[in-house]
């Protein structure tokens, strides 16, 4: 049975990810971090998903990006922009961009496959319905893939770590539908960049998340503040 790393933030897509690699007979280990990010719930959603399945190697990594003062996922002094609609999500690198996240997570993650000789990194990214983060695209996870050849004592031994996204190019309703074909616990799940007793329902994130339930014809089952 091959090996994988699955990159777990508890959020929609790492989790229907996570699920993927199980269907696929991957036999998992998940990797999240606590970064100094806005809120806790994420990461609870994350121990909550493992527990689902249980999985009992759960690695959870420690960082300091506290000098990452301009992310509003990062900094108390930023503010998460909300918005009435997923039609007012503008263009360009929006302030819940964390600077070279995927970067650093991935290569945390390349360094925990090579020591639990996994042969791929599973990762939720997504390039369609998505909120401008310039590594979610297909051309990041080519070079990042080249840097792992380059750059690894399984890269130069000719085994490198493959990076597998299986939902870059789904729509949110796909990675919705393709949640509940696996039978993934989404009510588990916390996309909100904030971090209540409910999903904000105004933050990109739950926007995105909101039309991709509603475009898969489901109801979200988790609590939101509000739904436009």
């Amino acid at each position: 049975m091959k090996k994988a790393i699955v990159l777990l933030s508890g959020g929609l897509d790492s989790t229907v990810t996570l699920a993927y690699a199980l269907s696929e007979g991957r036999e998992v280990i998940p990797v999240s971090f606590r970064y100094g990010q806005r809120h806790s719930r994420e990461l609870e959603a994350a121990k909550a998903v493992t527990s689902h399945y249980g999985l009992k190697h759960h690695v959870v990594i420690d960082l300091d990006l506290s000098a990452y003062r301009k992310s509003a996922l990062t900094s108390k002094d930023v503010k998460v922009p909300k918005r009435g609609s997923v039609s007012e999500i503008k263009e360009g690198i929006p302030s819940t961009y964390v600077p070279a996240r995927n970067i650093i997570f991935l290569s945390i993650a390349a360094g925990v496959a090579e020591t639990e000789g996994a042969d791929e990194i599973f990762i939720g990214a997504n390039s369609i319905d998505y909120s401008g983060y310039p590594d979610c695209r297909p051309e990041f996870f080519e070079a990042f893939e080249e840097a792992l050849r380059k750059g690894t004592k399984a890269g130069v031994e000719g085994k490198a770590v493959r990076v597998v996204h299986p939902i870059l190019r789904m729509t949110k309703a796909e990675i919705v539908l393709l949640g509940k074909e696996l039978g993934a616990p989404l009510n588990l799940t916390w996309s909100c960049y904030e971090g209540g007793s409910m999903a904000c329902g105004r933050c990109d994130s739950c926007l995105l998340r909101l039309k991709g339930f509603e475009e898969a014809g489901f109801k979200d089952e988790i609590e939101y503040e509000v739904v436009r």
